[in-house]
């Protein structure tokens, strides 16, 4: 089976697992993954967050490593038909890149092309700022998300913390902590075959 090409759509404060456990995952199995984010170009980094429960009433939220940015975002844009799925990592970047018309017409773009869209944790607020993308889907995501989920017009499913689910070609999960079963969905969908021998 031919490598795939995935996009992945990140912001400052992206959550560093996300980013880095899906990326070295996906290209371990010969995947290639771009890494963008609005306004940065090949070679340039940005900040992420580590998050975690703690025993507090939410998630505690830290400086996590710099991650690179391996494509130049006004390159991407050009290039989406070259791209097999878009992945939209979780934490603060979803926030704020979610409301930005380039990250928006990309998300459109891979969702009128019906090719397979992965998100997880706070990821899907991307996927719920263009309009019918979740609705009518079954999605996992953060705890905090389901009230967003639900006013999209899809249904919020309350995942364990290790578990993926699957509706149609979109893959989500609730956190970096799911990220096993994430990575093995998402390779299913890109029909990618892993065989023991």
């Amino acid at each position: 089976m031919p490598a795939k090409k995935i996009l992945m759509l990140t912001g400052e404060f992206t959550e560093e697992y996300e980013i880095f456990v899906y990326q070295q995952a996906m290209e371990a199995v010969g995947h290639t993954v771009h890494v963008v984010c609005p306004d940065k170009n090949a070679g340039e980094v940005i900040k992420t967050s580590l998050h975690d429960f703690e025993g507090d009433q939410t998630y505690t939220e830290k400086l996590g490593h710099y991650a690179l940015i391996n494509k130049t975002f006004a390159d991407a844009e050009k290039q989406l038909d070259q791209y097999d799925a878009v992945y939209c990592a979780g934490g603060r970047g979803p926030e704020y890149i979610r409301t930005d018309k380039r990250i928006q017409a990309m998300v459109r773009h891979f969702h009128e092309t019906k090719k397979p869209i992965f998100t997880i944790c706070h990821g899907v607020q991307i996927l719920i700022a263009v309009d019918g993308v979740v609705r009518g889907k079954k999605v996992g995501a953060l705890a905090a998300c389901e009230p967003e989920v639900t006013l999209a017009g899809g249904t919020y499913i309350d995942l364990s913390p290790t578990e993926a689910y699957v509706d149609g070609t979109m893959v989500s999960a609730k956190g970096w902590t799911a990220l096993a079963a994430f990575i093995r969905e998402c390779l299913k969908v890109l029909g990618t075959e892993i065989r023991h021998g």
